[in-house]
């Protein structure tokens, strides 16, 4: 490729923006059509299972929610084949599309009481669904937006993908805040339980014409451009990057165990096992996950000057010392005692969180990053996610200890910490 060739392949500032707000804002829809479930858990526990107890049946809607996550490594095969083959706008706009669709049929689904067992077996195929879908969409989003980003600002740019992530966390917990105080228990089980769910016909619909309106990455319009691109990306993924997918892997599993327990599971740990009001909960919930979005910006550009490894470690050995004080500080149930737990959290995600998008797409190059950061990812995702929160009601049930999930994030912390130990620093090195 000659000179003038590249430099016509060189996004702008205006472009790099533009793919940042296209991959963040549907991923921030994406993650809120996927989170809105885990906030409606004890209502949607109520209204499609039939145990005729409280603890079985929020079991039984978390277990459901972990098997939406078994279906993310075949969404990730799938949709990191086809983002590395045809394109990762296609993929993302497919993904966004098929997201919305299922989690407005669940706001449309009728209950247990209607028609028994068929209620359950329709949420579960829709779980199934969406986690497909999502299986496409992280790796997706990230490869888009730091394939845009400028070479010495790839944290900065990448971090966003995060912040859209974190906003999406934010919505489904402002939406189930704003509904848990505008209606009464019975008003929320008779009908209002379904509106979170329909919005996402409204957010679908946003999230794909912004996907629509926005060109292919420069960096794989290049790959193509110069024959760079494989035949079976796939294949040659498991090939050729086996060991980085393996670090993947292990780099996700903090990362997404800290997300669905801390920030997924904490509100329902307040208000099951502490008697917090749910309001409260849900409103400081509101309060964390909006105080860790500002701050990943800051830990994203912090990273293309220090590098990624400082900040990575930092909150890797935080979670492995905090944890189990922070569980243990909210769980005395005070308003202070709350809300400082939750800016600890929002710290310590923040500091994964800023570079972690940067620091995973460095790994691998264009012709198989999509394929490769899906497989790593969702397999961690799939295998520690989704059932994090599953894990953490079934450890206080056999203990008896309402901390006892602190020290699932303890394990994960210090398994992370030596895979980010063995990573090679790559902020100043071009993207491959």
């Amino acid at each position: 490729m000659t000179e003038s060739q590249v430099a016509a392949q060189t996004p702008t500032r205006r472009q790099s923006i533009r793919a940042v707000i296209a991959g963040g804002v549907g991923n921030m829809l994406e993650q809120y059509d996927n989170l809105i479930y885990a906030y409606s858990a004890v209502l949607l526990g109520q209204l499609f299972f039939a145990t005729g107890d409280p603890v079985s049946n929020l079991l039984a809607t978390f277990g459901v929610f972990a098997v939406g996550f078994l279906m993310r490594p075949l969404g990730a095969l799938f949709f990191g084949y086809l983002g590395d083959k045809f394109g990762r706008r296609r993929a993302l706009v497919l993904s966004v599309t098929l997201m919305a669709i299922c989690t407005t049929a669940i706001g449309l689904l009728p209950t247990y009481e209607s028609v028994g067992i068929w209620a359950t077996i329709m949420l579960i195929v829709l779980r199934l669904l969406q986690g497909f879908s999502v299986g496409g969409e992280w790796a997706g989003s990230t490869a888009f937006i730091v394939e845009y980003a400028p070479e010495t600002k790839r944290g900065l740019y990448g971090s966003f993908q995060q912040v859209s992530t974190a906003l999406g966390f934010l919505l489904a917990a402002g939406v189930s805040f704003a509904f848990a105080s505008g209606f009464t228990e019975d008003e929320l089980l008779a009908c209002a339980w379904r509106l979170p769910f329909l919005l996402a016909a409204v957010t679908g619909v946003v999230a794909l014409w912004l996907r629509l309106g926005i060109e292919e990455t420069p960096r794989f319009a290049e790959a193509a451009a110069e024959e760079e691109l494989v035949s079976n990306p796939l294949i040659q993924s498991l090939r050729t990057q086996f060991p980085n997918i393996a670090r993947a892997f292990g780099f996700t599993l903090l990362w997404t165990v800290a997300y669905f327990l801390f920030l997924t599971f904490v509100p329902t740990y307040l208000t099951q096992y502490n008697g917090v009001d749910a309001g409260v909960a849900n409103g400081s919930a509101t309060f964390g996950i909006a105080l860790f979005a500002l701050l990943i910006p800051f830990a994203g550009a912090l990273s293309d000057r220090f590098g990624r490894r400082p900040l990575l470690l930092s909150s890797t050995i935080g979670f492995a010392f905090l944890s189990w004080p922070v569980l243990a500080l909210m769980g005395q149930g005070s308003i202070a005692a709350i809300y400082g737990g939750w800016v600890v959290l929002a710290v310590l995600l923040a500091l994964f969180s800023g570079p972690g998008p940067a620091a995973l797409a460095e790994m691998f190059p264009t012709s198989v990053r999509y394929s490769s950061l899906s497989i790593g990812y969702n397999m961690a995702t799939a295998t520690f996610g989704g059932t994090a929160p599953l894990l953490a009601v079934w450890a206080i049930n056999v203990t008896g200890v309402t901390t006892s999930p602190a020290f699932i994030a303890i394990i994960a912390a210090v398994i992370t910490t030596f895979v980010v130990m063995s990573m090679k620093e790559t902020y100043r090195e071009a993207l491959q």
